[in-house]
């Protein structure tokens, strides 16, 4: 699976762009703001249905214009796929695989993975315990469509509970048996997903090791753990005994919406004692895992998105990953540097080919390594 070709029409900076690739390398050069990032965004638009970098779709119209179109031609098994992604201002996004329209964007999803690894991914570090779990929400979903659709069941229960606990508090009164309707089905979800992301990271967190001994140090211990209110307790006992605590709070306290996924080395939170090269070293490798992990599920090879990593690691991170790429590890791999030089020289060392795209002349010049 590759992406044969991409166009783009009024997306973030462009107002009209389009661009064929080869199966391996293409590399986007250009000084900062010039839209490198945006074409990567493009891509995970086609693969996720939506942006990585910013989820309202509205806000990556072009500014002035009221639409955005973004169109792509995949080579699967040999045989083109076209797909198409349409938002204007104010109607819903419309998503369509060789004409036809998807009834339900899950369906998309995992038919053309993508993976990437960015400056933004330290986010993950640094921020609160929902975007690590909408991460590994998002990677699993891409396996098990199930799981996305157990996933939306369990928030839209949980919304119900919890606008049923503020019309208790605003009523002064608490109907025990109007909870109950809410609370087995949110146990029945809420096991399910904990299961699942159970089975994730058993299987998930060797292969991280393995890339972070290899990005890293392998004197090193790192590790993710997940810490659920239900590895302590069943669920219906923990909604059992914060039935008063819920009353108050007009909210669900306890639940699988609660879980975290804590970052460590050698035992101790990464976010906090971790060096900067430790913590890009954790971050490329929890998504060289993910690359991993979704290949051997999928069965195919997601495009690897490699966007403005060269000037935020050092020479021996930047190195190893690009001996990965050397060695056919991964498969298609799109790569943005604001240093055209720098790029050539990395890729001529590896004697890989690839293409160069030069946004600053809207040229693309074929250059074998």
């Amino acid at each position: 699976m590759y992406l044969k070709q991409i166009s783009l029409i009024n997306f973030k900076n462009y107002d009209e762009v389009s661009f064929e690739f080869s199966k391996g390398i293409s590399c986007f050069v250009g000084y900062n703001g010039i839209g490198k990032t945006n074409i990567l965004d493009a891509v995970h638009y086609l693969s996720m249905c939506k942006s990585y970098l910013n989820p309202i779709d509205k806000q990556n119209i072009r500014f002035g214009e009221r639409f955005f179109v973004i169109q792509g031609t995949w080579d699967l098994e040999e045989k083109e796929v076209d797909i198409y992604c349409g938002v204007k201002a104010g109607e819903k996004k419309i998503f369509k695989r060789n004409k036809t329209t998807y009834e339900k964007l899950a369906d998309h999803i995992g038919q053309f993975p993508s993976v990437m690894i960015s400056p933004y991914d330290r986010d993950l570090i640094s921020e609160g315990s929902e975007l690590r779990r909408k991460w590994v929400d998002g990677i699993i979903s891409q396996y098990n469509h199930a799981y996305l659709d157990i996933l939306m069941r369990y928030n839209k229960v949980l919304d119900q509970r919890n606008m049923l606990l503020k019309k208790f508090y605003e009523n002064g009164f608490f109907e025990r048996e109007s909870m109950e309707v809410w609370d087995e089905q949110l146990v029945h979800y809420g096991n399910q997903i904990h299961k699942e992301r159970l089975a994730f990271l058993e299987d998930f967190i060797p292969t991280f090791q393995y890339y972070y001994t290899y990005i890293g140090k392998d004197s090193e211990n790192v590790q993710v753990e997940y810490r659920s209110q239900l590895n302590e307790e069943t669920f219906e006992k923990l909604l059992e005994l914060n039935q008063r605590k819920d009353a108050f709070a007009t909210h669900t306290t306890s639940g699988i919406h609660k879980d975290d996924f804590v970052f460590t080395i050698n035992e101790l939170p990464i976010k906090k004692f971790g060096s900067q090269g430790q913590q890009k070293s954790f971050v490329i490798a929890l998504r060289l895992a993910q690359f991993d992990w979704l290949t051997k599920k999928l069965n195919q090879k997601p495009i690897l998105l490699l966007d403005d990593i060269f000037d935020k690691l050092d020479n021996q991170r930047v190195t190893k990953l690009m001996h990965l790429v050397s060695d056919n590890v991964f498969g298609q791999v799109l790569v943005t540097d604001t240093d055209k030089n720098r790029v050539e020289s990395i890729f001529n060392s590896i004697e890989a080919d690839f293409q160069l795209f030069d946004l600053e002349t809207i040229k693309v010049n074929e250059t074998n390594g």
